[in-house]
């Protein structure tokens, strides 16, 4: 095993930070060496804003978005269109919709897909309250923004069929070419899929 290279609570931080995604433990090292060269300028703002998250970080009731308020920023933002509700499984899938300006309506995050394998079933999902908000007044369309993976596709299947009686249209993201994609980096399924969903030029 080899020899420690820095105290305890660095070695900590270290630790702490490679748990992070994206983030191996030589990465962590050199984040760790960043911060701690930075103290004033990184570290001790970085400090702050954590333990204020921490305090302030709050699940929306409405939705499932994270914020530090609830109902979230979205929820509570009047300018969106209530009739279009984006179900998503996860808040990244969420802030990653938001990043991209693509929809300007409400979301619902199910909080992961069904997955049998995993033991994820309907009742670990946030599925009863999609079904609810999906029979309110203003709301015409779900736009099921669900990964193209196997768990993704039965869980807007499933929610589809539940969806049967309410008087919503139930759409989902297209699937094939990404823009600026090149054919010859695809793979089978995705050039399949786009072939089968092909429009007008």
């Amino acid at each position: 095993m080899p020899a420690a290279v820095a105290g305890p609570e660095i070695e900590r931080l270290i630790q702490l930070l490679a748990r992070l995604p994206g983030l191996g433990p030589r990465s962590a090292r050199r984040a760790a060496l960043h911060l701690i060269k930075k103290r004033e300028l990184l570290m001790a703002p970085l400090a702050a804003a954590l333990e204020t998250a921490m305090e302030k970080i709050e699940i929306c009731n409405v939705c499932g978005n994270i914020d530090t308020q609830n109902p979230c920023t979205v929820c509570t933002d009047t300018r969106r269109d209530a009739s279009i509700i984006v179900v998503v499984a996860d808040v990244a899938d969420l802030w990653a919709l938001e990043r991209a300006h693509a929809v300007n309506g409400r979301y619902h995050v199910l909080g992961g897909t069904l997955s049998p394998l995993d033991g994820v079933g309907p009742q670990d999902l946030t599925i009863d309250s999609l079904i609810s908000r999906a029979h309110e007044t203003p709301v015409k369309e779900l736009i099921l923004a669900l990964n193209a993976t196997v768990d993704g596709q039965t869980t807007a299947h499933y929610i589809t069929e539940l969806l049967q009686d309410a008087n919503v249209k139930v759409t989902r993201l297209a699937h094939g070419v990404p823009v600026g994609g090149e054919l010859d980096y695809l793979d089978e399924g995705t050039l399949a899929a786009a072939i089968k969903q092909r429009t007008l030029f």
